[in-house]
């Protein structure tokens, strides 16, 4: 059924909006190109992109109502309806999810009493699985409103949300603490972080993911060192040239961050009794 105009915003509010938009516009040659800040500002705004925001932005750019629509139900970070004010998103793709990260999932669902995409009676969390977070040699990785935390357990994970839901401060492997939603998703549209030291500690990618590019652009890399070897694993685990490791190579500081996947594994190389045979030729 066709549904009424959407509520405006407050005139308190709009004129606030408008000052923001017109800094963000100042920003694009054209102003079809401001649409997704413009879509991180009303979310800022209300926790999630609501039909008073899609307004204002097609207003703001002269856009139909339809064309806001498309572009805020094709990415995942715009929300369409409210949620809590941390967004805790478990990557359940496949290298995250045989790491750990279906358990992961299935553990905060009963921990939180939600399910996917649903938010906690308190309104502090919205849990989610996420396709892909994009750090696969962490795996399996947890987000919080789009801030990484490596290598999670089922135990790490669900004291992570029982420190947000207690208000307690949180900081992921790699960046700033972190904020609330709506402060997140300011930034997101291009506002500066105001908190005392959030520029600074923010981070990039972790050496593990790094190793490509060095190797790449031709860079010397320092003497191989690897995080200890998952549960299960035989403690006397080799090198691939045979050789027992110094223990102290299994103990790396934590700000190294490597990452588990690291760790010595069983290759047709470096296990005799399984050797991999020659490729066969198609068809045979």
């Amino acid at each position: 059924m066709p549904q009424l105009p959407a509520t405006p915003y407050p005139a308190e509010v709009r004129a606030r909006l408008d000052a923001d938009a017109k800094e963000v516009l100042a920003r694009y040659p054209g102003s079809r190109s401001a649409l997704l800040p413009l879509l991180h500002l009303v979310q800022s705004e209300e926790g999630y992109v609501s039909r008073t925001g899609i307004a204002f932005c097609a207003e703001t750019l002269d856009l139909t109502t339809a064309e806001v629509t498309a572009v805020s139900t094709f990415y995942s970070m715009y929300r369409r309806r409210p949620s809590g004010d941390y967004q805790v998103g478990v990557c359940t793709n496949t290298l995250c999810a045989v790491m750990g990260g279906d358990a992961i999932f299935d553990t905060l669902k009963e921990h939180l009493g939600v399910g996917n995409n649903e938010t906690t009676e308190d309104g502090k969390v919205t849990l989610e699985h996420i396709e892909c977070n994009a750090a696969c040699d962490f795996a399996p990785v947890v987000m919080v409103n789009w801030e990484f935390f490596d290598n999670q357990t089922p135990e790490s994970a669900t004291q992570l949300v029982d420190d947000l839901i207690a208000g307690r401060t949180v900081e992921p492997t790699r960046g700033a603490p972190i904020c609330s939603y709506k402060d997140t998703a300011r930034i997101l549209a291009g506002f500066p972080d105001e908190r005392p030291g959030a520029v600074e500690a923010t981070g990039g990618a972790g050496p593990a993911s790094l190793i490509g590019l060095k190797l790449a652009k031709g860079e010397a890399l320092p003497k191989a060192r690897v995080v200890s070897p998952r549960a299960g694993q035989p403690a006397d685990a080799r090198s691939q040239d045979g050789q027992p490791h110094d223990p102290q190579v299994h103990d790396p500081s934590p700000a190294e961050r490597l990452s588990s996947h690291d760790a010595p594994q069983q290759t047709s190389a470096s296990d005799p009794e399984h050797p991999a045979g020659p490729a066969a030729e198609e068809g045979e």
